[in-house]
């Protein structure tokens, strides 16, 4: 039940980090989103890992580096292609996160049984649905009329993104389950500040205006939460955990419905049900 609680805390709050940081992603740009997310998140981080040292050795270094550098490097492109690409194009794409994660899982002799399997199918296909149909009325509003190419391109990014995820979010569950959860945070602040947020600062490229301030603010933060709930999840089940927290493209459309008044279509509202009955077979399996 912690893995599937997890789960959903992570998808909640990474879908309210994809809706504010689609925002600033279209004011100032994907890298300095970038740096202002992470650099908004260090802060909190710091505070997490300091409080609790235990257990840190460097046998846990890999693992660490891994989770930085693919969370930094895929936030770059996920927040590039949501500059280029419309939100239904990059969402489902990069959701798939989850799915890399938890073949990670299996593939390195995490075992699962075929109820499991299907329960977590039946989320994913249902994410698929919801994710494909979704349209951001608020993002085309702020930005001109998206082309084919560019929207074949910021597929490709999301793809990649999804790949880079999912190899951080498996290397946060290895942490989440040796160290502390706050060690799991860090890293990807840590990567992102040194490798982004500073050497943009150092060009006097590191761009932040009034209003795209509390959408770097409020992504900061979600984030933060998003990699707490994952560490915390894993020490019970990292498949689970990863498939559940790549739902938040299914948040995400139900929070443009309730923030922006966007409409659901057919296909939206049996994808939300799919996702609903997967969710909740999950946590009785758990239970």
């Amino acid at each position: 039940m912690l893995a599937v609680v997890a789960g959903l805390g992570a998808a909640t709050a990474w879908a309210a980090s994809t809706l504010a940081s689609t925002r600033a992603s279209r004011l100032i740009g994907a890298a300095s989103t970038v740096g202002w997310v992470t650099a908004v998140g260090l802060p909190l981080a710091v505070a997490a890992a300091v409080a609790d040292r235990n257990g840190v050795s460097a046998t846990a270094l890999p693992w660490l580096a891994i989770a930085g550098l693919g969370n930094v490097a895929g936030l770059v492109l996920t927040y590039r292609a949501l500059r280029i690409g419309p939100v239904s194009v990059v969402a489902p794409l990069v959701s798939m996160e989850g799915a890399v994660a938890a073949l990670l899982s299996l593939a390195t002799g995490s075992s699962i049984s075929p109820m499991l399997l299907s329960a977590l199918g039946l989320v994913v296909v249902g994410g698929a649905l919801t994710a494909t149909a979704a349209t951001d009325t608020d993002a085309h509003a702020q930005a001109p009329r998206f082309t084919a190419s560019d929207a074949r391109l910021a597929a490709l990014l999301a793809l990649v993104a999804a790949v880079l995820f999912g190899a951080s979010l498996y290397a946060t569950a290895q942490i989440g389950r040796s160290l502390p959860i706050g060690w799991a945070v860090l890293a990807p602040r840590v990567t992102g500040t040194v490798l982004v947020a500073m050497p943009l600062a150092v060009r006097r490229r590191l761009v932040l205006t009034r209003p795209a301030a509390p959408f770097v603010v409020l992504a900061g933060i979600a984030e933060v939460v998003g990699f707490a709930c994952i560490g915390l999840g894993s020490r019970s089940d990292v498949a689970v955990t990863a498939v559940l927290a790549s739902q938040f493209a299914v948040v995400a459309v139900i929070g443009a419905v309730l923030v922006f008044g966007e409409r659901l279509g057919w296909t939206q509202r049996i994808g939300i049900a799919a996702v609903a009955i997967g969710t909740a077979l999950v946590a009785a399996l758990q239970a």
